[in-house]
């Protein structure tokens, strides 16, 4: 799993494009992107499934600092096909580095220790299932309803995130686009992980019980790039 932090520092296409998007809209969580062994056959297995995809394309990336390139072949979704949300497949070319597991060897009991789940928000439940059920193929882990949470919660496990889709009952179904809206981090210690983050000048909540049973969060209010972040610990084995 990688979480790319991106920042326009010049002219170009996609510099400009970030601009565009910063002003529009402000900072927040862009796009999300599924690893796959063969981005030429999931193309066409997406194109078979009615999901309009452009042509894989090379994308490459150079560490400025450590001279380490990236290289992946990257097709992405028509937002027409993906109900608003950008959506990319890529698969990482052999040769490529993305980051070496040593350099985070250091990693206590207080640092996150990945990412448990990233959120997308929908206003047609039915439409967002068959579209990860079904035309993405993830693996739905759980539906669940809550009138209590105000609120429909599709779970489908890809690797080791799980992709939730969450539906507003109270607005119930209407038109309009999925939105990419939050993310949430796991960590060994989640009390070890609230302290450090509130010694560094973090706004966070208390911990609390999650709405997993046996598992607790808090909140983190800022220094997010304005993403809903909570922190999820004592994680039961899924």
């Amino acid at each position: 799993m990688a979480l790319d932090l991106i920042a326009p520092t010049g002219p170009g296409y996609i510099g400009d494009f970030l601009r565009t998007r910063l002003n529009d809209v402000g900072e927040g969580l862009w796009a999300l992107a599924f690893a796959t062994p063969d981005v030429q056959n999931m193309h066409r297995i997406l194109r078979r499934r009615d999901v309009k995809a452009a042509a894989p394309q090379p994308i490459r990336a150079r560490n400025a600092q450590s001279g380490v390139e990236r290289e992946w072949l990257t097709t992405i979704l028509a937002t027409a096909a993906t109900h608003g949300v950008t959506i990319a497949v890529v698969e990482q070319q052999s040769g490529s580095v993305a980051w070496s597991p040593a350099a985070f060897s250091a990693a206590q009991d207080a640092a996150v220790s990945g990412l448990d789940h990233v959120v997308v928000t929908t206003p047609q439940p039915e439409r967002a299932l068959a579209f990860y059920g079904a035309r993405l193929d993830l693996e739905m882990a759980l539906d669940r309803t809550n009138p209590d949470w105000g609120a429909r919660l599709m779970f489908f496990r890809c690797g080791e995130l799980i992709v939730e889709v969450a539906h507003n009952l109270k607005t119930g179904v209407i038109e309009g686009p999925d939105k990419l809206w939050g993310v949430s981090w796991r960590t060994e210690d989640i009390e070890a992980t609230r302290a450090r983050l509130a010694s560094a000048g973090v706004d966070v909540s208390e911990v609390r019980p999650g709405r997993k049973a046996g598992t607790r969060v808090f909140t983190v209010r800022d220094h997010n790039a304005s993403v809903p972040t909570i922190v999820i610990g004592n994680t039961l084995t899924r």
